[in-house]
Order: C-alpha cells, then sequence, then structure tokens
C-alpha cells in the first residue's frame, strides 16, 4: 500500500511518504483553502512592512546544523515561583527570558542546532488579550522563516491559551517550514520545572524537519499536536494537553522523533494552495474586526447577544449545549442581530462533534472545531472577507479539513 501511494502522491508528500507518513493519511482528519475573493485586491496592499527581526544566536555556529530560532513570547516558562515547591504562586520574570532557559541546555543543545532567540513584547497568557499582540507575534514569526538559511521556529508562549496561539499562527503563517510552539505548566526554578525539556524536545522537531507543511503544531510533555485539534483539559495538571478525538500526531523521545499521524493540508504540500488565505502582511492589526464567544445554558440570557452587537461585534460565536443548541431567548437575539448583518457561527461546548454546516442564512456550523478557535477563524474570516458564502467555505474546508486521497488513486 505504502509503495502505491507513494507513486501517486506529490513529490513532498511522496517523500514523507516514504519515511512512513503515508499510512496515516488515511487515517488522519485537507484544507481546500480558497484564494481570497479579487474585489479584496485593492486591501491586500496596505499592508504593513516585513517586522526587522535580528536572532541572537546562543553559541557559534555549526555549519553542519540546522538553524532554530526561538520567538520568545513569555508565559510561565520565563516566570519564577516565590519558592521552589510554590508553583501555583508566580514571582518575578526571568531577566533574559527564554534565554535564561535555554543556556543551561547547552553542550548538549548545541550538538542538535543552531539555536538563536528573538524576543517580543508579549510576555504570556495574560497578555494574549489583544488582537495586536496575536497579529504581531505571527508577522514575526512570518519574518524569521523568510531569512536566508533559517529551518524552523520554535515559539515559547503562555499554556493557559496555548491552544489559541498555535491556531492564530497555523491559520496565518504563510511559510511551510516547522513552526512548534510550547511552553511549560511549572515555573522556571521550580523542582517540577518542565521547560527545559519542552524546549529542547521542541527545538529537535523544529531542527528535524519533520513537521514541514505541517502548519503549526503543539509540543508538551514529548507529544506534539495538531494546532486545530489541540486544548487545554487541566488548569494545573503537566499533562493537561490533548488531542481531543484524535490524539497526538507523534512523539519525541530522546532522539527518536515519530510522525504518526498529518495534518490533512500536508496534502497540499508544494502547492501555493497550501497558505491560507489569511496573509496578515496585506492588513493592519486594526483591520480585525471584533468578535466574541456567548454561552449556551439553561435559562441563558439574550442580554449578552443584544449587547455585543450594540458594542460593534461583526461575528459572534454561540458555544452551545449538545451539538450547539441555545435558548430560545438567544435564537430570538441571534434571528434580530443576523438582519442587522452580524454573522454566526454554531459550536458546542461538549469538546467533540457539533453542528454541521447547512447553510442556514447567517448562521454557520463548526463542526467540531472548539468554540475559541471558531472565534479566531471567524475574525481572520471577516477580516478578508465580507461575502457570508465565502466565510462559509472557509468554515467548511479549512476549518473543517478531511483527506481525500481520491485524486491520487485515479
Amino acid at each position: 500500500m505504502r509503495s502505491r501511494l507513494t507513486k501517486r502522491l506529490p513529490s513532498p508528500l511522496a517523500a514523507a511518504a516514504s519515511a512512513g507518513v503515508a499510512m496515516t493519511l488515511l487515517s488522519a482528519s485537507t484544507a481546500g483553502a480558497a484564494a481570497p475573493e479579487a474585489s479584496h485586491a485593492a486591501a491586500r496592499t496596505a499592508g504593513t512592512p516585513v517586522p526587522s527581526v535580528k536572532p541572537e544566536p546562543l553559541a557559534p555556529r555549526d555549519p553542519k546544523l540546522p538553524d532554530v530560532v526561538v520567538v520568545d513570547a513569555g508565559g510561565t516558562i520565563t516566570s519564577t515561583a516565590r519558592d521552589r515547591i510554590s508553583y501555583l504562586h508566580y514571582g518575578a520574570a526571568l531577566s533574559g527570558g527564554v534565554r535564561d532557559v535555554l543556556k543551561p541546555l547547552y553542550p548538549e543543545l548545541g550538538k542538535v542546532a543552531n539555536v538563536s532567540v528573538v524576543r517580543t513584547d508579549v510576555t504570556g497568557s495574560s497578555s494574549q488579550t489583544s488582537t495586536k499582540n496575536m497579529y504581531d507575534l505571527s508577522r514575526t514569526v512570518d519574518a524569521v522563516l523568510a531569512l536566508p538559511g533559517i529551518d524552523g521556529v520554535v515559539v515559547n508562549s503562555g499554556t493557559n491559551v496555548l491552544e489559541e496561539d498555535a491556531y492564530y499562527l497555523d491559520l496565518t503563517v504563510q511559510s511551510n517550514k516547522p513552526v512548534v510552539i510550547s511552553g511549560s505548566m511549572h515555573q522556571s526554578g521550580t523542582f517540577t520545572t518542565d521547560g527545559a525539556t519542552n524546549m529542547f524536545s521542541s527545538i529537535r522537531l523544529a531542527a528535524s524537519g519533520k513537521t514541514t507543511c505541517y502548519g503549526t503544531v503543539m509540543l508538551m510533555n514529548d507529544q506534539f499536536f495538531a494546532a486545530r485539534e489541540v486544548t487545554k483539559t487541566d488548569g494545573y495538571r503537566m499533562d493537561t494537553f490533548g488531542g481531543g478525538n484524535y490524539g497526538a500526531l507523534g512523539v519525541v523521545n530522546e532522539d527518536h522523533i515519530r510522525t504518526m499521524r498529518a495534518p490533512a493540508r500536508v496534502m497540499k504540500c508544494g502547492r501555493s494552495s497550501w497558505k491560507t488565505p489569511f496573509d496578515l502582511s496585506k492588513k493592519r492589526a486594526g483591520d480585525l474586526p471584533a468578535v466574541d464567544v456567548v454561552s449556551g445554558y439553561i435559562e441563558s440570557s439574550a442580554v449578552p447577544i443584544d449587547a455585543l452587537v450594540e458594542a460593534g461585534a461583526r461575528g459572534i460565536v454561540t458555544s452551545g449545549h449538545g451539538p450547539g443548541g441555545i435558548s430560545t431567548a438567544q435564537s430570538a437575539a441571534e434571528a434580530k442581530a443576523i438582519k442587522k448583518g452580524v454573522l454566526f457561527v454554531s459550536a458546542t461546548r461538549t469538546g467533540g462533534e457539533g453542528t454541521y454546516d447547512d447553510g442556514t442564512p447567517g448562521v454557520i456550523g463548526a463542526a467540531d472545531l472548539s468554540p475559541q478557535k471558531a472565534r479566531i477563524l471567524l475574525q481572520l474570516g471577516l477580516t478578508f472577507s465580507a461575502k457570508e458564502s465565502r466565510l462559509r467555505t472557509w468554515f467548511t474546508t479549512i476549518g473543517d479539513p478531511e483527506f481525500d486521497l481520491s485524486p491520487f488513486l485515479r
């Protein structure tokens, strides 16, 4: 079976298949990213300049090794605790940021990759409430990957919103080089800190090139997950991150890096359509509209929807019960809002399969895309198009990708 697939798949995918990825294509969950519509061509020329980045090397460069840049976006990994056992209580941030985490990993790290660091203004989960921070982080990652000779990027960030960071980068970074995002549950200096091993394994993974065309992946506890699927399941446990119904993409155990599944977008590897339409270089941070999430529960009120519409929200994601149910009051408020031009996405709070899109005017089904990630896709979609039909297509392709090998098996 592997040899037949290897012969018929596009050449970049065939190379991966020979390494054992092809078998995963049959069981993994393809992004049919449509090109942005021509009517927005003028807007796409009005973007901001490429950010100026200058990676600072941690050691002399070895020309025989791959080059990996760590983009420091703060988080628990660059924080300290009030003492070595009190990981629930935070102290000051490390003065050197992630450099202070990476330096003790030498000389061993110097045998894996040439590692350099780019600092950002983002300091962790509490700062990731700003659309501009997310925008700037994505632009920085793309700017680093555009530098000559860079083989991959690792981003450290706060774990509270790591799944959202990962999906935002996955949807917006235009380079197909490896992007791995990680962090830690326990601060530097505690007995139980997990930052060092997470960073070492993330750099190993990025340096290996094995996640080329995977988009952004998230690594914690030596497992890596698809950005679309990964979710935080507990506020404190070290093994908090999981892949929902789909599990991990692979593992990094010492120098054994195993890729057992692949995101569907690898089917587009080597084609221009691999990129999503959400090229932030064509937009400014202020172009991203207000999009919010409203929860559905027994006797849930219409007030939040009415207030968000009044405040100027252009899109609202409902996090409903069951496959996406909302209250009678919310349904009435939703109908009024749709008449005012607000677009809704119906997601489920269950963490599993939800409303499949059926073309209901003004409401797009999110399937199993989590409410918080549906919000990100809706915000980016509204940034690049005002057409409901276009956004619906993006949700049913980019937002709900599936493998389709039929073109290669004919």
